[in-house]
């Protein structure tokens, strides 16, 4: 089992103990996951990043894994695998965005 298939079973077994599934449909979490993300912003809202993270790191992380969570629980229930999606994203932006060819010489 791979690390995050792991995290996603561990997940699941706190709903499940909570009896919390059932507040946990795409929708639902899609719409987490933004609440989530925006927490985050706040964190940052009129500060430099370091002052932020000097300030909030605490409360970063717990967002950053609240957002985690959520999308973790909305791939699990669509049936998508995280790593696969991010993969293949990482191919498509590649093609999308290629990295620069460097155009310098070397002579000697």
């Amino acid at each position: 089992m791979s690390d995050i298939q792991q995290l996603i079973t561990a997940i699941n077994e706190f709903l499940d103990e909570r009896n919390w599934r059932a507040h946990h449909n795409p929708k639902d979490l899609a719409i987490s996951i933004s609440i989530e993300a925006a927490e985050l912003l706040e964190d940052f809202q009129w500060r430099s990043s370091e002052e932020a993270i000097e300030e909030n790191i605490d409360n970063i992380k717990d967002e950053i894994a609240d957002v985690m969570i959520y999308t973790l629980m909305l791939c699990d229930g669509l049936g998508l695998d995280p790593k696969e999606l991010i993969e293949k994203k990482i191919v498509k932006n590649g093609v999308k965005y290629p990295a620069p060819v460097s155009t310098t010489s070397s002579s000697t």
